[in-house]
C-alpha cells in the first residue's frame, strides 16, 4: 500500500526547528530531501533525438521530456494534456508570475486537475513561493479542479524526478517522489517489468 512521505518546510515566521535542506530564502533543496535510496524506474525513453540535440537548457530540455515521455500521467495516474508553458498571468494580491508548464488532467471517475509544474535545472531548488504562486493561480483560475503541483528535476545519471507538493498552512510538503530512468527499449529489463506490477 502506498504510504505518502512527508517532507517539512516551515515558512512566514521563524520556525521552532528548522530542517537542514531549508534556507533563508524559502527554497527547499531538491538534493536534500530526495530519497536516495528510492528505487528508479526504467521507461522506454519517446525523447525524439533532435530534442535532445537542439534544447536550449536544462530547464527547457526537462520540460520537453516530461511532455514527450507523458511522465506526468505515469506519475500521477491520470490523463494529462500540456495547456501551456511559461504561463505569465497575474494573480490577485500577488501580482505578476510565470508558471513554467502547466497541464490538466482527468482521472477514470471523469474528475479534472489542473497541474502546475515547476522545472527545476542544475542545482536549482524548489521555490516556496514559487509552489504558493501556483497553487493561487490554479484556485483563482481554474476553481473547480483539484490543483496536484508538480516539481521536476533531473538527478543522478540523467534520471528524472517527480515530486507532488502541496502546501498545508504555512508549510510545503511532499506528498510523493518517483525517479524515471528513460532507457532504449532495447534496454528494458523484461524481470523489472514484471516486478513493477502492483496488486
Amino acid at each position: 500500500m502506498y504510504r505518502a512521505r512527508f517532507s517539512i518546510v516551515h515558512i512566514g515566521g521563524p520556525p521552532r526547528i528548522r530542517p537542514p535542506f531549508f534556507n533563508h530564502k524559502g527554497f527547499i533543496g531538491l538534493n536534500n530531501i530526495r530519497d536516495r535510496h528510492l528505487a528508479s524506474i526504467a521507461l522506454p525513453d519517446a525523447t525524439p533525438e533532435l530534442i535532445r540535440a537542439y534544447a536550449l537548457d536544462d530547464e527547457q530540455a526537462l520540460l520537453a521530456i516530461v511532455r514527450y515521455n507523458h511522465l506526468i500521467d505515469t506519475f500521477l495516474g491520470l490523463t494529462t494534456y500540456s495547456l501551456q508553458n511559461h504561463l505569465r498571468t497575474t494573480v490577485t494580491g500577488v501580482g505578476q508570475i510565470e508558471i513554467d508548464e502547466l497541464y490538466i488532467g482527468l482521472d477514470k471517475h471523469g474528475c479534472h486537475y489542473v497541474i502546475p509544474v515547476q522545472a527545476k535545472g542544475g542545482r536549482d531548488q524548489i521555490g516556496v513561493v514559487q509552489t504558493t504562486q501556483d497553487i493561487r493561480f490554479a484556485a483563482q483560475n481554474f476553481p473547480d479542479l483539484r490543483c496536484r503541483p508538480i516539481a521536476a528535476q533531473f538527478v543522478d545519471g540523467g534520471s528524472v524526478a517527480l515530486f507532488e507538493l502541496t502546501l498545508q498552512g504555512d508549510v510545503v510538503r511532499v506528498v510523493e517522489e518517483r525517479h524515471y530512468r528513460l532507457v532504449p527499449e532495447s534496454d528494458l529489463d523484461k524481470e523489472a517489468i514484471c516486478a513493477y506490477r502492483t496488486d
